[in-house]
């Protein structure tokens, strides 16, 4: 592993794609920072993270064995290895929410973005953004997010905590060269929040409506069961778990 640590940044995953446009970062390259000015979310949302207190940063993962359509594989590899690793921590009730943020308690926890590397129709590798909430007391209009430091009443090392995280997704994907896709699915659809539980989602519009997470196709779709008993299958820009 190949750490290169900074005090702040525009953003650790801004910063290892223009490294990668340039030539591909090492297997496993680490950019970790105190402090992004414009840390990024899912849909292009702001991260909000507390200076110092949380465990912000990118890994780049070379891309051997996926193609694009399998792309979602890397996405549930490494949402199992973060949460198998936060395991770790007596971290009560965690969950995976499709399609890659970490919950305990049914509260945020950990946001998990996913920039691929596309070239000539080629998967080479994907940037690999994790945001771990650890000592962080105070969550601005954030009623819904937590952190280690809240659920456990101590103050975690984050340096172990990257260590633990990067190894725990390394091992994810080395596994996964003797697995097929659909036990690595069938694991991640195993710890999926809400499943097989009736729910409340919104789509586009501001359409509500109530059905029941059966799990994901290949391409990482979630598969509801709506109240006419059709399955019928979202993209993650199409649809909000309301609980």
């Amino acid at each position: 592993m190949f750490i290169i640590k900074l005090d702040a940044i525009d953003s650790t995953n801004s910063y290892l794609r223009r490294t990668a446009s340039v030539s591909i970062p090492k297997d496993y390259t680490v950019v970790w920072s105190e402090f992004q000015t414009q840390g990024r979310g899912q849909m292009g949302a702001h991260w909000q993270s507390e200076e110092g207190k949380n465990l912000t940063f990118s890994m780049f993962k070379r891309n051997t064995e996926f193609d694009i359509d399998d792309r979602f594989v890397i996405s549930m590899l490494v949402s199992l290895g973060i949460f198998k690793s936060l395991k770790k921590f007596q971290l009560p009730r965690l969950a995976i929410k499709w399609p890659n943020d970490i919950l305990s308690e049914e509260l945020k926890i950990c946001g998990i973005l996913i920039e691929n590397i596309i070239k000539n129709n080629q998967l080479v590798g994907s940037v690999i953004g994790i945001g771990l909430n650890v000592n962080q007391r105070f969550f601005h209009n954030l009623p819904s997010a937590t952190s280690m430091h809240l659920l456990t009443g101590k103050l975690h090392e984050k340096e172990e905590l990257l260590a633990e995280i990067v190894t725990s997704i390394k091992i994810q994907f080395e596994n996964a060269k003797s697995k097929t896709i659909e036990e690595i699915t069938e694991e991640y659809e195993s710890l999926l929040f809400r499943l097989d539980k009736p729910s409340t989602f919104k789509i586009a519009g501001e359409k509500v409506f109530s059905g029941i997470i059966r799990g994901v196709t290949p391409s990482g779709r979630l598969k509801v069961w709506l109240e006419d008993q059709d399955i019928k299958t979202f993209d993650f820009k199409e649809i909000t778990l309301l609980y």
